[in-house]
Parts: structure tokens; C-alpha cells; sequence
């Protein structure tokens, strides 16, 4: 296979789910990227910067000052990667709203046609054309499902949402031009959205065409990125790029490393839906490929955990395709092996089994022991898997003084998983079965073991946390892990109490699982509140 070098080829990292890189963790994975063969970063930032005149903005977030910015900007110019801040001036705006200091529509959306947006979203765009040498400048404006149907409604009435959406953007695209830079925008509230109703691209059997009003609501120099990390075949790819094609626009595809929504990587993932996609993108010879790194709902999941699907994609376009090549350049970069990367991934075995995203690793830690609506779908045998792959994990850390702590956090993660990942549904058939002689047994040894595992895993994961990120974040990990060690002490305080006769039922124990899985999609989500319980969270919804 021959060789394919877009003009640029990226990686997107996401600095506003909690973790923001450390400057000296940011430098080194800089160097990394470079090394591997990527020219440009996404530097995903909702609000975790500094914007002078809105104190509130980033406000205990981690924010990146305006040294920080110019720091890293002037670092990764050095190495001849081209920084291009991608921010938001529409939706994905939840952290910053909390503090009512602009106009939204809803909770993370803010309001068209209000001037104190464009007051906000003025000092965003001068901000980071002062911070990066970039005449770039992403301005977001994904995935606002709700404009027009919140206070804007309210306030001017009923409006198409399309038009809303051309308004805003002719106006933002301004405010970037006034600073002569060059509008990014991600496609979907203009390419999937032009029948009134959020469309799936890629559902029909032949490529759309694309109606001409929607064409003409993107100004010229505006690009567009066609974002998709979930296809496994290169038809599906194709047959949406030839869609965006029709727009008078640059286009960008963005694909997805994923790391997101888990506390471990899906390296294999991410390779089988991305080598398709990039060749597509080789046969419509797109010029700007980056692949996004998403932190939704936490960012617990490390980012070096990824690197080995990072170097595959880089060498696939490059045309090699050897993996016993690839391996090898793994190792003199990062000085260890690919394979024993590539383990982390078996921490979140596909969950249920289906061609995907590993998604077992959220639940296996936050489902409750006694609540667990998700032990419906545990696949039983594998706490036996998670303890061998904790011992590998472990045996790694041992031999890598560079990634000691990395291993060493997913080895303790996976020791947790052997003991927790079955211990709900054990308790429950126990209870069922009115065998108190076994709900002791696994009250004085499984949840002490668990007890235990969690108290080393925390710090281990704090190790990682610190080695790559700012503390601010952490918090809500600490949260989290301690949220589930307290409710296995309580858990186990109940099984001696109903042992021992003095309560004579567990009410969570009493209740049947119900299905959570149709054919179509999953009722859970993989968010953290959505597992840990039934139970409202955070506050009155």
C-alpha cells in the first residue's frame, strides 16, 4: 500500500472533562506526536482557559493561563506541530453556566441572538488568536439539540432551528474574521440536520444530495469537520465524505482513539473502525485527518494508554502495515513493548458482547453491589480473567521504570475487578437462595479483599492522575472511588447485620433485574451517575 500524507495530521486532545494535561506532560506528548509522524493538536477546551474579563470562566477548573497557552504554543511550533484551539461558542458550555454569567438557552447551551453571547464569544476568539500562532481557530457548535426549544423559545417564539444555527454562525464567523483568523466548525448541526430532525448520516443506500439552502448556510471559508468514530466499513465513510464533498467548504474528517466514557482504552477498537475510515479518506484524498481523543464524563482513562493505536493509524498511513515493524518502532520511541500496551485494553471487555467500545470497565467499578441493575449482563468467569491480567499488569510494572505507574494503576484496577466484577451477582443468588452460611463468607473475606483493593487502588490512580494532569479533577475521581468504598463497607455491615438476625431482609436484594438491553440500543448509559444507582444524583432533575 502506498504512502498517503494529508496536509495535516492531527490528534485531539480534550482538556475540559475534568483532566487538563499538566504543561509538562502536554510538552512530552507533543514530543510523542511529533515522533510518531502527527502536525497538528486540537486543543479541545470548553472553558479551561483564561479569558481575562470573565473571572468565572475556567473558575477552579485547571484553566490554562495566557502564559500557559503561549508556552505550549511556542513548544509545540518548535517541533512543527500546529496548535489550533478548539473551543465552543454554542453548546457544550454545562461547567461555565453553572455560574450565570451569560445568557443560555438551556443548561449547556448559549442563547442566539443574545448580545452578551457575542460579548463572551468575542473574548473567546481574541483570546485565542493572541494565545496561538494558528490562524485557525475551531469554534465548535456540535451537537445543540435544544436551540430554539429552551429561553430563546420562550423570549422570541418559535423559530426554525437551521436558521437559528446560520444566523449565530455568520455572526461568530465574523467575530473570527474581525481577528483574522479562520472559522473550524464540526459539521453535524449543518450537514445532518437539514430536515428539521437530527438524521444518521450514511442510513441510505445511495449518497444524498445535499439541498442547496443548506449548502449556502456555511460561508465559503468556513471548514467543516465530519466527525465519526463508529463505523467498521469503508463504504460508510465514503459514502459521507462524498456528502460533505458537495458543500463549497474545506472538510476535515475527525476520527476517534477512544478513550472515553471508561477508565481504560479501546486500542483494537479504534483501529478496526479507523484504518476503513482512513481509506476512505485516501481515496477521496481529504487534506486534514485528526483523531479526537474525547473525556466525557470524567476523563479517567490516561492518555498514554492510547499510544499504540496512535503509532498503528500514523504507520497505516505511511503505507505500513507491518505489524512486527510497527511494534518495534513502538518500542524505540516509547521504550516498551506494544503488547503490553495493547493489555490495557482487556479491562474493559465488550459489554454485552457486540462489536465495540469497551464499556466494562465503568461498571465493573461504579455498579453497586447491592443495586447493580447492571449485573443482568455480567459475563460470569471473568473476575478469573481480571486476576491473571492483574498479575501481568502487575509484572509489567515491574519492569518499566518510564511506565511504572501506569501499569502499576491498571494492575490494581484489574485486582479490584477480579474480586468486584461477579461479587454483586454472587450476593444476590446467595440471598436468593437464603444461604446466610455463604452471605457470611463472602461479607468477612470477598468484601474485606474488595475493601482492601479499592484502598490501594485510589492512591495508584491518584500516582497516575498526578503524573499527567492538573489536581483539578481529581476530586470528582476521589468522589467516585470513594463513593464505592463506602458502600461496600455499608454493604458488608448489612450482610453480617442480616447474618446475624438483626435485620430480617435487604431491600435492594428483594428486588428482580429487569432488562436493561433491546435490540435496538441500551436504556444505561455509560456516564457514572447512570450506573453507580437508580437514584436521582445530582439534585432534583
Amino acid at each position: 500500500m502506498k504512502a498517503y500524507k494529508p496536509e495535516t495530521f492531527g490528534v485531539m486532545l480534550d482538556v475540559s472533562r475534568n483532566a487538563v494535561m499538566s504543561l509538562k506532560a502536554l510538552k512530552e506528548y507533543l514530543v510523542y506526536l511529533n515522533k510518531m509522524g502527527y502536525n497538528c493538536v486540537y486543543l479541545y477546551n470548553e472553558d479551561c482557559y483564561e479569558i481575562p474579563e470573565e473571572p468565572y470562566f475556567g473558575y477552579m477548573r485547571g484553566r490554562y493561563s495566557i502564559a500557559e497557552m503561549k508556552e505550549l504554543d511556542a513548544y509545540a511550533d518548535s517541533l512543527g506541530i500546529e496548535i489550533i484551539p478548539c473551543i465552543q461558542t454554542l453548546a457544550h458550555l454545562r461547567s461555565f453556566s453553572r455560574w450565570k454569567q451569560a445568557s443560555f438557552e438551556i443548561d449547556d447551551t448559549l442563547m442566539v441572538d443574545d448580545e452578551r453571547t457575542y460579548e463572551l464569544v468575542d473574548r473567546m476568539i481574541k483570546t485565542v488568536s493572541e494565545c496561538f500562532r494558528t490562524r485557525r481557530i475551531h469554534v465548535g457548535m456540535d451537537e445543540a439539540f435544544e436551540l430554539g426549544r429552551g429561553q430563546h423559545l420562550s423570549k422570541y417564539g418559535y423559530e426554525n432551528f437551521q436558521e437559528m444555527m446560520r444566523r449565530h454562525l455568520a455572526r461568530v464567523n465574523a467575530i473570527v474574521e474581525k481577528y483574522g483568523c479562520r472559522a473550524i466548525v464540526w459539521s453535524d448541526m449543518f450537514v445532518k440536520t437539514w430536515s428539521g430532525k437530527y438524521l444518521k448520516l450514511g442510513d441510505e443506500e445511495t449518497v444524498r444530495t445535499v439541498p442547496q439552502e443548506a449548502i449556502d448556510s456555511v460561508p465559503k471559508n468556513v471548514e467543516l469537520v465530519y466527525w465519526d468514530y463508529y463505523s467498521l466499513t469503508k463504504e460508510h465513510y465514503l459514502k459521507n465524505l462524498k456528502v460533505h464533498a458537495q458543500y463549497n467548504n474545506e472538510i476535515w474528517f475527525a476520527g476517534g482513539v477512544w478513550c472515553w466514557r471508561s477508565l481504560a482504552p479501546s486500542n483494537t477498537f479504534s483501529i478496526d473502525t479507523m484504518v476503513p475510515a482512513l481509506d476512505a479518506c485516501r481515496e477521496m484524498k481529504t487534506k486534514h485527518i485528526v483523531m479526537t481523543m474525547w473525556g466525557d464524563n470524567g476523563c479517567e482513562c490516561s492518555r498514554y494508554a492510547t499510544l499504540p493505536a496512535l503509532l498503528y493509524l500514523a504507520e497505516y498511513m505511511r503505507g505500513n502495515t507491518d505489524e512486527e515493524k510497527i511494534k518495534a518502532k513502538f518500542k524505540r520511541i516509547f521504550g516498551y513493548d506494544y503488547d503490553a500496551f495493547m493489555l490495557l485494553d482487556k479491562l474493559d471487555i465488550i459489554y454485552p458482547e457486540k462489536k465495540g467500545p469497551g464499556r466494562t470497565s465503568r461498571k465493573a467499578l461504579y455498579s453497586d453491589l447491592f443495586g447493580g441493575f447492571c449485573d443482568l449482563y455480567v459475563k460470569r468467569g471473568q473476575g478469573e480473567e481480571y486476576a491473571a491480567l492483574a498479575e501481568k499488569l502487575q509484572a509489567h510494572a515491574k519492569k518499566s521504570r518510564k511506565w511504572n505507574y501506569l501499569f502499576d494503576c491498571y494492575a490494581k484496577m484489574a485486582a479490584v475487578f477480579a474480586t468486584k466484577y461477579e461479587l454483586g451477582c454472587k450476593t444476590r443468588e446467595a440471598y436468593k437462595a437464603g444461604n446466610k452460611e455463604e452471605l457470611l463468607r463472602l461479607a468477612k473475606e470477598d468484601y474485606t479483599l474488595l475493601y482492601k483493593q479499592l484502598r490501594e487502588f485510589l492512591p495508584a490512580f491518584r500516582k497516575q492522575w498526578y503524573a499527567e494532569n492538573k489536581t483539578y479533577g481529581f476530586d470528582c475521581q476521589e468522589i467516585r472511588v470513594g463513593g464505592v468504598i463506602a458502600r461496600v463497607e455499608s454493604c458488608k455491615a448489612r450482610l453480617l447485620d442480616y447474618c446475624a438476625g438483626k435485620i430480617d431482609r435487604i431491600e435492594e436484594l428483594e428486588e428482580e433485574l429487569l432488562p436493561l438491553y433491546t435490540d435496538k440500543f441500551a436504556v444505561v448509559t455509560d456516564d457514572y451517575d447512570a450506573i453507580a444507582t437508580a437514584s436521582t444524583l445530582w439534585g432534583q432533575q
